[in-house]
C-alpha cells in the first residue's frame, strides 16, 4: 500500500503543479492583453480598461492559485507520510470527484488509497 500512497502523492503534486502552470499561463495572457490595449491607445480610453482587464487577470490568478496549491501541499505531505496530509488529501479527493474526467478519476483512485486500512496503518507509524 505504500506504492499506492507515494503514486497518489506524485499525481497530486503533478496535477496541482499543472494548475498553478494554468494560473501564471492567465496571468500572463490577461497581463499581455492589457499590455496590448494599453499599447493601441488611439481614443484615450485605455486607461479605464487596462486595470479593469489586469484585475481579472489577477483574480483568475489567485483563484487558480488557491485550488492547484492545496494539492503540491498535500502531495508533499503524503510523500513523508504525515498523518495531516491523509486528511487533506480524503477531503481534496472528495473536491476532485466533481471534475470529470481526470480528477473523478484521481478522487476514487485516492479515497480508495486512503481510506484501506493498510494506508491508516502507514500514517499511524508516523
Amino acid at each position: 500500500m505504500e506504492s499506492h500512497v507515494k503514486t497518489l502523492a506524485i499525481l497530486h503534486i503533478v496535477f496541482g503543479g499543472l494548475g498553478i502552470l494554468l494560473a501564471v499561463g492567465m496571468l500572463l495572457l490577461f497581463g499581455g492583453i492589457a499590455g496590448l490595449i494599453g499599447a493601441s491607445d488611439y481614443s484615450g480610453e485605455a486607461h479605464i480598461s487596462v486595470p479593469i482587464v489586469g484585475g481579472v487577470g489577477a483574480l483568475i490568478f489567485f483563484v487558480i492559485l488557491v485550488l492547484a496549491l492545496p494539492g503540491v501541499i498535500a502531495g508533499v505531505g503524503l510523500l513523508q507520510f504525515q498523518p495531516w496530509a491523509r486528511i487533506l488529501t480524503i477531503v481534496l479527493s472528495v473536491l476532485d470527484l466533481i471534475h470529470v474526467p481526470f480528477g473523478t478519476a484521481l478522487g476514487i483512485y485516492g479515497l480508495w488509497v486512503l481510506l484501506s486500512q493498510g494506508s491508516e496503518k502507514l500514517f499511524q507509524r508516523t
